[in-house]
C-alpha cells in the first residue's frame, strides 16, 4: 500500500488491497486503437520497423491523455502516414492483458493526403483484396485479421 506494507489479493474482484492502510489498486489498462483505412475497394496496410517482422497490418497506437478514441484514430493515421481519415466508426475490441492494453478497434475512410511514412513504419500502401495475398496479414483471430476480414467480406 502507500504505507509500504505488502498488499494482499482480494479473492472477489482483480485487485490487491493493503491490510494496514486499506489502499485497493486495480490492474492499469493502456487503451490503444487499432483502424481499417479504406479508400474506395483499397485498404492502408503498413509494415512497422521491426527487425523479423515481415506484417503487414492495420495501423493502430495508444491514446495519450485526455484523448478521445476518436481523435486517437485520426492522430495516430496522420503522424504514421500524413493521410486524413472521416467516418470513425467503433468496430469492436480485444483484450491483451499481456503487458497490459485493451485494443479498441474502428474502421474509417479515407479523406485525403498522400503517403509519407513516419520513423514507425518500414512501409504502407493500400491494397485491393486480390492483392492482399501479395503480404503476409495477421493471423486469427487477432482484432487485426479481423478488421482485413471484414474488408475482404466488402469487397468480395
Amino acid at each position: 500500500g502507500r504505507c509500504g506494507t505488502p498488499s494482499q489479493i482480494v479473492e472477489s474482484e482483480l485487485a490487491r488491497k493493503c491490510p494496514n492502510c486499506g489502499l485497493t489498486v486495480y490492474p492499469r489498462i493502456s487503451p490503444a486503437v487499432i483502424m481499417s483505412v479504406v479508400k474506395g475497394n483499397q485498404i492502408l496496410l503498413g509494415k512497422i520497423v521491426r527487425p523479423g517482422i515481415q506484417i503487414y497490418s492495420v495501423l493502430a497506437g495508444f491514446v495519450e491523455p485526455g484523448e478521445s478514441l476518436e481523435a486517437c484514430v485520426a492522430r495516430e493515421v496522420h503522424e504514421e502516414t500524413g493521410l486524413h481519415v472521416k467516418n470513425i466508426r467503433y468496430f469492436g475490441s480485444q483484450p491483451w492483458p499481456f503487458p497490459d492494453q485493451l485494443m479498441v478497434g474502428f474502421t474509417a475512410e479515407y479523406a485525403g493526403g498522400e503517403i509519407v511514412l513516419d520513423d514507425e513504419l518500414e512501409d504502407a500502401g493500400w491494397y485491393t483484396v486480390d492483392e492482399l495475398s501479395s503480404v503476409a496479414i495477421p493471423p486469427k483471430p487477432s482484432i487485426a485479421r479481423a478488421l482485413l476480414d471484414e474488408f475482404v467480406a466488402q469487397n468480395s
